[in-house]
């Protein structure tokens, strides 16, 4: 389009969206110097009186909103026969766009948006306005993730009540409220329908109903359930599913009361979500340190032998035993003087201290004193080795072997072995069964001494690790076997008639339980309203009406063959029997069905 400036002020400079009333812009008012969106209604509607008058009365109301979640509106003019709105420009795409482009939106994602907008339609409630025509194509969500709320010119105020015509309806049908499609007044709680069809959208990808008009649209928001979002979208959690399908209720007074309401139940979802990514890990508990061991009696420290000192040192003050203390009258004599030959001295006397405590320890003087009498003995003729001086040696035991054993049976083996034990965190164990011992150390049989000091640490298994099972009824069948297996579990698939669409899990075996992985889990999935055609060859006319009826079909007609007619046929079935039915047995076909049998003819 080419430029255009209206009244001196707003510059049109690129065409940015289009909808049935009117044509947006982005543009800049020049007097401010900022970008705005310019709104142009089409100039069919500058011959309408009427809607210009609420056109304009109700943008005025519309500017007079001023939330974060919603656009600004800053000015509504006419310059010659074209009416505008002027507005804030948001740089970013509208929420239908970004569903187009993306598919189903990250959950967390969704909750915020929608919340937002909640927010910001509690804002327009407060102040009379209802805006009749939320839908993704009316959120702007920004390129710094801010949601704002748009088109608030088609929205009712309490002033304009008496300027709407009886029976003009405004909206979409794709996220009309059940009550604005049979032509009744919007209310607050019909936004909420309308925010609860575009939470549908964005967390599943797909609009609730479709058809092949609009009207076809929204008799189905009238009188048709929405299918679960979850059969769409099997990540959804179960309370926002229930928390949608609450906003798509039929009877407004199902629905939350308030868009603040709404907004506040998105919300604790949302912050439930985030408080559980922000807890910690529990700190490890740290296994004790083992008992310590018994002290071990060792021989009284021998005197220190000094050290030779530095020519030109002081050596120092010799430390007397406490039990014998001296009183020091004189100043200790000065061995500085002492040389060389008194450290040889010192040497070959501690030699022959060591010496004698050696012989002594290995009993050489044993019975060379009779003390009773006072009479020196010879030392004993020694023959081959020396022998050893009896100690009180501690004696070694083998470990008992604890794995397999119950927590109390292994404590019990253990302290009987004169060993101390200690248990580790259970650990689960997809080999040992719960509550028996999974593993120890030190391993069995190893010899160790025998003295509490010695610890035997062992674990008990918990058993195999348990997983909650997904809950898949109503997930696509492919879908729900994809889920299963990533939780670790084999799945079994059968497949029977339901009303239950094509594909989808009916139900399944076990749910709402936990598993150990590894186990498997039955599906049955809806093979569609089909049932399938008994074989009634071989039956009399009557048994084959009343086998077609019980399997959920219609007889329609006797087809009366004769032999003439059946060939071979004739020769294996007698007059008045079923030689043949369409559909042919084993056929599937859809549940009331009509089925013409053919019948030898009497």
């Amino acid at each position: 389009m080419q430029q255009k400036i209206l009244n001196d002020r707003y510059e049109l400079e690129q065409k940015i969206g289009e909808g049935g009333m009117a044509r947006v812009y982005r543009g800049r008012d020049l007097r401010l110097s900022r970008q705005v969106a310019i709104k142009v209604l089409h100039s069919h509607y500058a011959s309408d009186t009427g809607f210009l008058q609420r056109f304009h009365h109700e943008a005025q109301a519309a500017a007079n909103l001023r939330h974060p979640n919603i656009v600004d509106v800053y000015d509504v003019g006419q310059d010659g026969d074209v009416h505008y709105i002027v507005m804030e420009y948001v740089l970013g795409s509208d929420l239908k766009a970004l569903i187009m482009r993306n598919g189903p939106l990250p959950i967390d994602q969704a909750l915020a948006i929608a919340e937002a907008v909640a927010s910001g339609l509690d804002a327009a409630h407060r102040l009379g306005m209802i805006h009749r025509d939320i839908k993704p194509q009316n959120i702007i969500v920004g390129e710094r993730a801010q949601v704002k709320i748009t088109d608030f010119g088609i929205a009712k105020s309490k002033l304009s009540t008496a300027l709407t015509e009886t029976g003009v309806t405004f909206g979409t049908a794709d996220y009309i409220s059940p009550e604005q499609a049979r032509g009744q007044t919007a209310t607050p709680r019909s936004d909420i329908y309308s925010l609860g069809v575009t939470l549908y959208e964005m967390l599943t990808g797909r609009l609730p109903f479709s058809g092949d008009s609009s009207i076809a649209v929204a008799m189905q928001h009238v009188g048709a359930d929405p299918p679960p979002p979850r059969m769409y979208n099997p990540r959804i959690p179960p309370q926002i599913e229930a928390l949608v399908l609450r906003a798509l209720s039929k009877d407004p007074d199902a629905r939350p009361t308030t868009a603040r309401e709404f907004a506040r139940l998105l919300g604790s979802y949302r912050d439930a979500g985030e408080q559980a990514t922000v807890v910690g890990p529990a700190a490890p508990q740290l296994a004790p340190p083992p008992a310590a061991p018994r002290p071990i009696a060792r021989p009284a420290p021998q005197p220190a032998v000094p050290r030779p000192m530095p020519s030109g040192a002081t050596a120092p003050r010799p430390v007397l035993p406490a039990s014998r203390p001296a009183v020091v009258t004189q100043a200790p004599p000065d061995n500085r003087g002492m040389g060389l030959g008194g450290f040889l001295l010192g040497l070959l006397l501690l030699a022959g201290v060591l010496g004698l405590v050696y012989l002594f320890a290995i009993g050489w003087f044993d019975g060379m004193f009779n003390f009773a009498s006072g009479a020196i003995r010879p030392p004993a003729t020694v023959v081959g080795e020396p022998t050893a001086v009896p100690t009180a040696a501690v004696p070694q035991v083998p470990v008992p072997n604890v794995v397999g054993m119950t927590e109390q049976d292994a404590r019990v083996a253990v302290q009987s072995a004169g060993l101390s034990f200690f248990q580790t965190e259970p650990r689960n164990s997809d080999t040992i069964t719960a509550g028996l011992v999974l593993e120890q150390t030190p391993a069995a049989n190893m010899p160790v001494a025998q003295s509490p000091s010695s610890v035997v640490t062992f674990t008990v298994s918990l058993g195999p690790q348990l997983v909650d099972v997904p809950n898949v009824v109503r997930v696509r069948a492919q879908d729900a076997e994809n889920l299963l297996r990533a939780a670790g579990f084999q799945v079994q698939r059968q497949e029977e008639p339901s009303t239950v669409s094509e594909g989808f899990v009916i139900r399944q075996d076990p749910v709402d339980v936990k598993l150990p992985k590894g186990q498997t889990v039955t599906i049955v999935v809806s093979a569609g309203n089909t049932v399938a055609m008994p074989d009634v060859t071989g039956k009399t006319e009557a048994e084959a009406k009343q086998i077609i009826a019980a399997a959920g079909l219609a007889y329609s007609f006797t087809d009366y063959q004769s032999c003439d007619k059946l060939g071979d046929l004739c020769n294996r079935f007698g007059p008045g029997v079923v030689v043949s039915s369409i559909p042919r047995g084993g056929d599937r076909v859809e549940r009331g069905s009509p089925v013409t049998i053919g019948v030898r003819k009497p």
